[in-house]
């Protein structure tokens, strides 16, 4: 298989594979390392393919499996801050970063390309559904994308695992369990009532309307803010901590659209001394019947430039 022939038949699955290494890792960066792994496993074993016994794209996914399979091993788990403990009820508690903490990064929608192309699957990019996978065993959480998400049969992925498909079926129910809570719709970007939801969000921020801001979300919304291992449940506890944030950091806050893991999601901009606005946080959305129910607050450089934001807006 020449040069040529290997990337026209291999670079079409670039896409699905970055997203299948992300639901494995729950890291923008690792996923891509581990894509770039299994290109280079797929090009030195080319000349072993056999095209009788394999399309290219289980052959590239046997391959993707094992690369992240032999990545996890002996790894912490990804999480986001409401998976390691109670929420915090006091909006004054010290703003103390983690960073020994592995935590869960958020995917840009536009590493995925179109997004009609792969519409039908973003549910299982939510970034509640991929911090509850991150608590899988490695070899069910494989399996569970596998077949659920990428819709390989279960004899194709024991050939992928090297094991049987009984023990395929057995590891698909015992992963369906564990994400059995954490499984649902997804509110989508581009839904007009999203979108409207999330717009009259930006302008109760940018305008510093707490008041506007909490007729915006529901009863129990969540707020939580990797690398800080805090998160708060409910209405007023939300509130308290935005009024606690304009209180610190000013108001006259700047916000840009953009999407992460099929969700609406929004950069954010601090106002600064000098009249200009420096990028502060990222904000991913999960919206409700029209409310937003939880908001992860990513402030990470890495996360920044997965997302190729602008430090600073003019």
């Amino acid at each position: 298989m020449s040069i040529v022939d290997f990337e026209s038949r291999t670079e079409s699955h670039r896409r699905e594979l970055l997203a299948y290494c992300y639901r494995m890792l729950g890291s923008v960066h690792e996923a891509e390392d581990l894509v770039q792994e299994t290109m280079l496993r797929a090009w030195k074993a080319r000349d072993r393919y056999d095209e009788r016994k394999a399309s290219v794209r289980t052959w590239l996914y046997r391959i993707a499996t094992n690369v992240c399979l032999t990545a996890l091993e002996g790894k912490q788990r990804r999480p986001l801050p409401s998976g390691l403990g109670a929420p915090s009820t006091d909006p004054e508690t010290p703003l103390l970063p983690a960073f020994d903490v592995p935590w869960l990064q958020p995917l840009p929608d536009a590493r995925l390309g179109d997004p009609a192309e792969w519409a039908v699957k973003r549910d299982s990019m939510r970034l509640a559904l991929v911090a509850a996978m991150q608590l899988l065993p490695p070899r069910q959480r494989a399996v569970w994308v596998l077949r659920e998400v990428l819709e390989f049969s279960a004899a194709e992925v024991a050939e992928q695992l090297d094991t049987s498909v009984a023990s395929v079926n057995s590891a698909l129910q015992r992963a369906r369990a564990g994400l059995a809570g954490a499984e649902g719709k997804v509110a989508q970007p581009d839904d007009p009532a999203v979108r409207q939801t999330v717009e009259a969000y930006v302008r109760a921020f940018e305008a510093a309307d707490v008041d506007a801001l909490v007729e915006l979300l529901t009863e129990d919304a969540m707020l939580e803010m990797p690398p800080v291992p805090l998160w708060y449940l409910g209405r007023d506890d939300y509130a308290a901590f935005i009024r606690r944030v304009f209180t610190m950091r000013g108001v006259g806050w700047r916000m840009t659209p953009t999407a992460a893991n099929g969700q609406p999601a929004v950069a954010a901009y601090a106002p600064d001394p000098d009249g200009g606005h420096r990028l502060h946080t990222l904000q991913v959305f999960t919206v409700t019947e029209g409310k937003i129910a939880h908001t992860v607050v990513f402030q990470d450089p890495a996360v920044f430039a997965a997302f190729d934001l602008p430090t600073v807006l003019s």
